[in-house]
């Protein structure tokens, strides 16, 4: 049996890139492509995939926000980043949020055909450029963090990324299929959570939490 992959990047050049040489391995196939989280999160309830390659700066939904929810309702499918952050944070927040594996995008193709053999097997892989940076994090943070994992809902973190991508309540209810009424009233509450009173604020809370980034 192959391993059956999705690919979950916004750049498509990544992707066209990647799918022939995961295509190549005899033991792996590539049956979807993402350019959101929220794609990713459709196409895995659809096509049941094994593995998902999963980039962290996505629009609509982040690749950790994608990979918590994913893990949480197909707890059975496998999560490898595949990212250009390299920050403690970002690969922390992603193994937190259960991915089983994180790659900086200038790792070899050999290093991530292994990590998704590991995570198959049931392993974390972590590339070594990575790894001594985050357990140093990882046991810095302490349970009751303040971080947007800890005080938000999944739908208040959603709609945090939506606010600070510049979207208008308008467009957030109609993607999220809510009502405008209800939009404000999840930025109410977020504010109010976060003790913050304007988009500007909000917006940069959002980049120090890798909820969105200034980089690609």
């Amino acid at each position: 049996m192959k391993i059956k992959i999705i690919l979950a990047d916004d750049h498509s050049i990544i992707r066209e890139g990647l799918r022939p040489l995961l295509e190549k391995e005899e033991d792996m196939e590539v049956i979807g492509e993402a350019e959101t989280g929220r794609q990713a999160l459709q196409l895995v309830e659809k096509l049941n995939p094994d593995v998902v390659i999963m980039d962290i700066s996505m629009p609509d939904l982040n690749g950790i926000e994608a990979a918590r929810r994913i893990q949480q309702d197909f707890p059975q499918c496998k999560i490898v980043a595949l990212s250009v952050h390299t920050d403690n944070q970002y690969v922390a927040r992603m193994i937190q949020a259960g991915a089983s594996g994180y790659l900086p995008k200038n790792c070899a193709f050999k290093e991530l055909s292994a990590a998704i053999r590991e995570a198959i097997n049931g392993k974390t892989y972590l590339s070594p450029k990575v790894v001594d940076s985050v357990v140093q994090y990882l046991k810095k943070m302490s349970p009751d963090s303040d971080s947007a994992a800890a005080l938000l809902t999944p739908r208040e973190r959603e709609i945090l990324q939506s606010l600070a991508e510049g979207k208008l309540t308008k467009e957030i209810a109609s993607t999220l299929n809510i009502s405008e009424r209800t939009v404000e009233a999840h930025r109410q509450n977020i504010m109010t959570k976060l003790d913050m009173h304007s988009i500007a604020e909000l917006t940069k809370y959002a980049i120090s939490q890798g909820i969105i980034s200034l980089e690609k």
